[in-house]
């Protein structure tokens, strides 16, 4: 099972961590596996190239994590209101989706939410 906890401060997304294995399909194969990484990798590319902005994602295969936050979400960290509404609409949305996807592979796939400053 994947477990994915998105990071939010004052009712704003500004990141998440996912741990473990689906589980669905065999490596290689487990098209839930290869949604979430897409989904994670257009996150960080989008906030990083589309909105230059800082993320920092650390992947560790080894341990099946990976942590992404962006601080652009965030007001004491990014002036730019609309690059804020942005950023943060971009793990908010990630957040919507994988919810969605609970209905069929709830199984497979678990999502919560921390509230917590980010540092």
């Amino acid at each position: 099972m994947t477990k994915v906890v998105f990071y939010r401060s004052d009712g704003v997304f500004y990141g998440f961590e996912e741990n473990g294995h689906t589980g669905y399909g065999e490596a290689g194969d487990d098209v839930l596996c290869a949604a979430l990484s897409a989904m994670t990798m257009l996150i960080v590319n989008a906030v990083e190239i589309g909105y230059a902005s800082d993320v920092v994602y650390e992947v560790n295969e080894g341990a099946t994590r990976i942590r992404v936050t962006a601080r652009a979400a965030l007001p004491r960290f990014e002036s730019d209101e609309r690059k804020r509404y942005a950023v943060a609409g971009l793990f908010t949305a990630y957040y919507y989706q994988l919810n969605d996807l609970l209905a069929d592979y709830s199984d497979f796939l678990d999502v919560d939410v921390i509230d917590r400053d980010c540092v």
